[in-house]
């Protein structure tokens, strides 16, 4: 589809003044996306100028219209309406040179190869590896509920 007019010249559009939501629906060209908007006098959409930069992965967005000389014929992107992440329980790392203390909601695992330590929120440390050692040069003291060996 080309920049040109998609009515005839004869045709009795009204002018649209301020800025118009529409929708992308094609990116065929970097110079020519395709919009639809309210009103949009085309039902297959308008190819449009843009002043940013438009991908294909962005069909299906929101974006923010004007037209030039309000003219419907004639729609300008302006911007794509920016979703915001939704948002997620926070990890927080701090760090005050005497002590490193991660935080995080559900777990944290440190992994490496195929060793990892993993924290849960229920209080689980599971502690997984090919090969565990434990060494001490004072009491090495295993405590709990019960201890099971093998």
């Amino acid at each position: 589809m080309s920049v040109e007019h998609c009515l005839p010249a004869s045709s009795t559009a009204t002018r649209i003044d301020g800025v118009v939501l529409g929708v992308l629906l094609d990116v065929p060209g970097a110079d020519a996306p395709v919009v639809a908007f309210p009103g949009c006098p085309d039902e297959a959409g308008l190819a449009a100028r843009t002043t940013t930069a438009l991908r294909r992965e962005d069909i299906g967005a929101q974006v923010a219209l004007m037209f030039e000389a309000g003219d419907p014929t004639r729609p300008l992107v302006i911007g794509r309406i920016q979703r915001l992440p939704e948002a997620a329980p926070q990890s927080v790392a701090l760090l005050d040179g005497q002590r490193l203390e991660l935080c995080a909601e559900r777990e944290i695992v440190l992994r490496c190869g195929q060793a990892s330590i993993t924290l849960t929120r229920e209080g689980k440390v599971l502690i997984r590896g090919a090969y565990l050692s434990s060494r001490s040069s004072g009491v090495n003291r295993i405590k709990g509920a019960s201890v099971q060996i093998n």
